[in-house]
């Protein structure tokens, strides 16, 4: 069961991850800066809806250092989530349109982790 802390800080992240999503659409010429932080928050709404983030960044830190197979499907999932994160911190000068797309691939992803485990739908 989730604590009404993580749940309410999950929900948070994953509301100003959607408004910064819309806005980095919005304004095309701040766009880098608005999607940066758009999918750090989708990051930090899925660490906060699935335990502590500080425990959940240092497996995820320890598996990808040790390069460690992953059998659990949710633990696999993460830590794609995190490669996708690092991914797009490096698309971001070099092709917007692929980084709006897989930004918005993870918002959806987070969303979908964030609202079946809250059991609250967050408006877009």
């Amino acid at each position: 069961m989730m604590d009404d802390y993580r749940r309410d800080w999950a929900l948070r992240y994953l509301r100003e991850a959607k408004a910064e999503f819309e806005a980095a659409r919005k304004m095309p010429y701040i766009a880098p800066s608005l999607l940066l932080e758009a999918i750090r928050k989708a990051r930090n709404a899925i660490h906060y809806s699935l335990g502590e983030p500080a425990f959940i960044e240092n497996i995820i830190k320890e598996i990808l250092e040790e390069k460690q197979a992953i059998g659990d499907p949710v633990l696999r999932c993460i830590v794609g989530v995190e490669e996708t994160v690092q991914q797009l911190l490096q698309l971001r000068e070099t092709n917007g349109e692929t980084a709006m797309k897989q930004a918005d691939n993870l918002i959806q992803l987070a969303s979908d982790i964030v609202e079946t485990l809250t059991g609250e739908k967050v408006k877009d």
